[in-house]
């Protein structure tokens, strides 16, 4: 049969632009680019500038898991600066990161992933009692009525893994909207420490600038056992029916699973030496579970053969690499750096974060159901996590607390503020997409050179010098794809990824190459 390619541009329902181009060979995917189509220019602003000015300046990448790039940043500075962040400023880092991630994960299933694994007009068939399943029906008849269903209606026809029971599927959509009210919460429970959100003001080089009074505390409290309700009652429950019910299949068969390598920075840390860590770092190479390596962040680098940028001459480590672009470039295809660990591309992410640190909850789900690594586990690592860090968040509101009530109480470290004649720095965390690395070189005071290495920029790296795929890449080929013309399996591992491209590029490429082109929405 005939190779035919297909190219999704641009993928929706993800934060920033990526296209991606596949070629189908009997009904699956035998070849596939993931191709970012802008370009990223903050490490280019950053040169010459204050360090300081890094935080606010990374933290607009993107204001979805909002405080992410300000983290790793200020840890970046941290290091360089030889500061010390006090257990209340360290503490306050954490709570004011962990409300994100309660937002950013249930938003995840319900907003961007859920609808690919629904046919929403099933909910007109609901033939209950309950009244608030009652006025979601109703409401979605009128829609459906008048005509205008989105964004509920995906755009791809449902085929034979799209959840069409009535109740499943209004039930589902109620969820969706509570989900809405929860995300607003979770954003205020940051704000409340942050300052604002999106983009935090309060975390800097040294700690954080909010000092926090006791009735925010509580109110910060509040919430969060509230989060709790609806991550444990609602949000867990839901992508365990799912997962474990009509897209079993897909579990077991590993659907979009990849090379099975798995990276994971580590991230919250729980003593002031920060080697404790909530989530643990390491690396797993193969699927080997039995065999969690530790991680040496010397062994990461960055190739761009595939990339539109130019080769470095000082070297392919994060603290030498430019980010020059080259839109010229021959066989280039992507504004997305290809990171390397050990010369090996890696996932990062939820799945790898709880491969690395094997909850057990998780484990026992993946050995009773026999789930594999994939486009459905993903969501079910997901969903554990935000389980798992609610429940460690009530530890840090509780150890704050205990701080508050220190004479020496204290958020920053004053005695590093000003930046050094020199430096560097290397801070290494995770964001609710994957590991994410930021590394500074600083010279006169001033930035000398500054990289980012996000998740989306692992996962959705290019193939190499070596021609070694990228991580998701190599997860679409032998997706099967029987309709060309509905390619929802595609988008459906894509979107497993929770991709963010904003965060990996930036400033349009007005230059393109296109083969065949699909505008495909919802």
């Amino acid at each position: 049969m005939a190779t035919q390619k297909i190219l999704i541009d641009p993928v929706t329902r993800i934060e920033g632009h990526l296209k991606i181009e596949v070629e189908i060979e009997n009904g699956v995917v035998v070849n596939a680019k993931t191709i970012g189509t802008m370009y990223r220019g903050l490490e280019a602003l950053l040169r010459g500038r204050d360090p300081r000015d890094a935080t606010y300046v990374t933290e607009r990448a993107c204001g979805v898991c909002a405080g992410s790039h300000g983290w790793a940043s200020s840890l970046t500075l941290d290091q360089a600066y030889g500061a010390k962040v006090p257990a209340g400023g360290r503490i306050l880092r954490n709570l004011i990161l962990g409300a994100m991630w309660l937002h950013d994960h249930p938003l995840h299933f319900y907003h961007l992933s859920a609808l690919d694994y629904l046919d929403i007009m099933a909910v007109v068939q609901y033939q209950g009692k309950d009244p608030g399943l009652l006025k979601v029906k109703d409401k979605i008849g009128k829609l459906a009525a008048a005509g205008d269903t989105a964004p509920l209606t995906p755009r791809y026809k449902p085929d034979q893994f799209c959840v069409n029971d009535p109740e499943l599927v209004i039930t589902a959509v109620a969820h969706y909207l509570q989900a809405l009210e929860m995300q607003a919460k979770a954003k205020k429970m940051s704000a409340l420490f942050a300052g604002k959100q999106p983009h935090q003001s309060s975390i800097v080089v040294g700690g954080v600038t909010m000092l926090p009074g006791i009735e925010a505390l509580e109110q910060y409290r509040s919430m969060l056992m509230e989060q709790i309700d609806f991550i444990e009652k609602v949000y867990l429950q839901d992508v365990l029916t799912f997962g474990t019910g009509p897209l079993l299949p897909l579990a077991q068969a590993g659907v979009g699973a990849g090379d099975l390598n798995f990276l994971a920075f580590g991230g919250f840390s729980r003593n002031d030496e920060t080697k404790d860590l909530f989530l643990k770092p390491g690396v797993i190479i193969g699927g080997d579970l039995n065999n969690v390596l530790p991680l040496d962040i010397q062994k990461i680098t960055e190739d761009i053969q595939y990339a539109w940028y130019k080769q470095s001459e000082k070297g392919r480590t994060p603290y030498e690499e430019d980010t020059i672009p080259d839109l010229e470039k021959k066989d280039a295809y992507t504004f997305v750096k290809a990171p390397r660990y050990d010369s090996k591309p890696m996932e990062v992410g939820p799945l790898a974060r709880m491969l690395v640190m094997q909850p057990k909850v998780l484990m026992d789900i993946i050995a009773k159901y026999n789930i594999k690594p994939g486009a459905v586990a993903r969501h079910a690592a997901r969903a554990v996590e935000t389980s798992l860090l609610a429940r460690e968040m009530v530890n840090w509101v509780n150890a704050l607390e205990n701080e508050m009530g220190k004479k020496d109480f204290r958020i920053h470290d004053t005695e590093h503020w000003d930046a050094p004649e020199s430096g560097q720095g290397a801070g290494t965390t995770e964001a609710p997409r994957g590991a994410l690395g930021h590394w500074i070189k600083v010279k006169n005071h001033k930035i000398e050179n500054y990289q980012m290495i996000v998740p989306s920029t692992w996962n959705f790296s290019p193939k190499d010098a070596q021609g070694v795929l990228g991580p998701c890449e190599k997860a679409l080929i032998g997706v099967p794809v029987p309709d060309p013309e509905n390619p929802i399996n595609i988008v459906r591992v894509i979107r497993s990824y929770d991709p963010c491209l904003a965060c990996a590029i930036h400033l349009i490429n007005p230059q393109s190459n296109e083969i065949v082109k699909y505008q495909i929405g919802f």
